[in-house]
């Protein structure tokens, strides 16, 4: 039997969009605290929560959008994202004060929610449900190619000496999702009024998926490890004396989630989420751990190969998961708990080891973070792993009978 389409006109879409509204994120995430500290003589604290609130914006969005996108609809919720982006994107340019700054980082941070939660659920339900690994798997390539060329792109940018050069590429970003965007043609959903609400009588369950919480319990963890290299890698870069291989370990990072990310989502769909979960939490913990204890170049970017090569797949895999466990009318929910949870993984990782820098140092707090991310093997095996192997138990029986 030929597979589903995969690679339709609305998947390719909704990929772009993400891909450009993670490019606004990354470009302007790399220099806003030191354009804060540049324009408005900040100081760090108050740089650091410039760029930061953005996070906080985003996570308050994506728990109104996962509750109402089946009402409002999933197009008409990413028009809402894409419109009030550009309208975020062009206010940069009217700066004139740290406060207004803080503002219109929160409210991006709103539309960036409420953007990525509404590609991430057209995504989830176009997806024939047989290549849902692999699908999720190409779609999220969208977001690594943002991480990889934003950051990038933001530093280049900014050595030009005028911000305004960013602020208008994050412009035309919005802008061409604002033209791509009526081009999706989504089949019309009819939920019931108790589907498009949320369940009855269950007011946390109005705002976020339970079936979707174990498995992104897991992803908070598994994010507060790797926050802290993005977090830390230039500071512990200079530290260790290897500021030069630094400035490739994300495009290296990039390149190794490139290929591999399509093979895991392929073997997601055949062999089981338990195949990929339990070798990617260790291979991501090992190249945490050969990250504490680089001394040489080779080694930090030996370790962007393990990082990428387990994050990646815990990444695909995880959101794979959480759909996979989601009724169709909740998808919606589904991905903005699973994306809050990421998001407060990402948030608090950093402000956390922050507290234990000062006694351990760096190679000591990364050494601490890979027996956590360890850990997350256990965490997983509770939380979701050992039910799969036992319904794998239970059908290899019922076959035998």
């Amino acid at each position: 039997m030929d597979k589903q389409k995969l690679w339709t006109k609305e998947f390719i879409i909704s990929a772009c969009v993400n891909f450009f509204v993670a490019l606004n994120f990354y470009l302007l995430m790399i220099i806003t605290s030191e354009y804060s500290i540049s324009k408005f003589n900040s100081s760090p604290n108050t740089a650091g929560f410039a760029a930061s609130i953005f996070i906080i914006g985003a996570l308050i969005s994506r728990v109104f959008t996962g509750r109402f996108i089946a009402r409002t609809g999933y197009k008409n919720m990413l028009f809402i994202g894409v419109i009030a982006g550009l309208v975020m994107s062009l206010a940069y340019y009217g700066i004139n004060s740290i406060m207004r700054l803080l503002i219109i980082r929160f409210f991006h941070g709103v539309a960036f929610g409420i953007t990525s939660t509404s590609t991430a659920t057209i995504v989830s339900d176009i997806i024939p449900e047989e290549r849902r690994g692999e699908g999720i798997g190409y779609y999220s390539l969208s977001q690594i190619l943002a991480t990889a060329i934003g950051p990038f792109l933001g530093i280049f940018l900014s050595q030009l000496g005028s911000y305004s050069v960013i602020f208008a590429t994050c412009t035309i970003a919005s802008v061409i999702n604002l033209l791509i965007v009526p081009f999706l043609s989504l089949r019309k959903k009819e939920f019931k009024h108790v589907q498009q609400s949320g369940m009855p009588g269950g007011r946390i369950s109005n705002f976020v998926e339970p079936k979707a919480i174990s498995i992104s319990i897991v992803c908070l963890l598994i994010y507060m490890c790797y926050s802290n290299i993005v977090s830390f890698l230039a500071v512990y870069a200079k530290e260790i004396n290897l500021a030069d291989a630094a400035r490739f370990f994300f495009i290296v990072y990039a390149v190794v989630v490139l290929i591999s990310r399509p093979m895991v989502g392929k073997l997601i769909d055949s062999k089981g989420e338990n195949t990929i979960m339990y070798p990617a939490i260790i291979v991501f913990s090992v190249g945490v751990f050969v990250f504490s204890h680089s001394y040489y170049g080779f080694m930090l970017l030996l370790s962007a190969v393990l990082v990428g090569l387990g994050f990646g797949a815990i990444a695909s895999s995880t959101q794979t998961i959480a759909v996979k466990v989601t009724p169709p009318h909740r998808l919606g929910l589904a991905n903005s708990t699973y994306y809050m949870l990421c998001d407060i993984g990402m948030g608090i990782g950093p402000l956390a080891v922050g507290f234990i820098i000062p006694y351990t140092g760096y190679r000591g707090m990364y050494t601490i973070v890979s027996a956590i991310a360890l850990v997350c093997i256990l965490l997983y095996y509770l939380l979701h792993g050992k039910k799969v192997t036992n319904e794998n138990s239970a059908h290899k029986q019922d076959t035998l009978n």
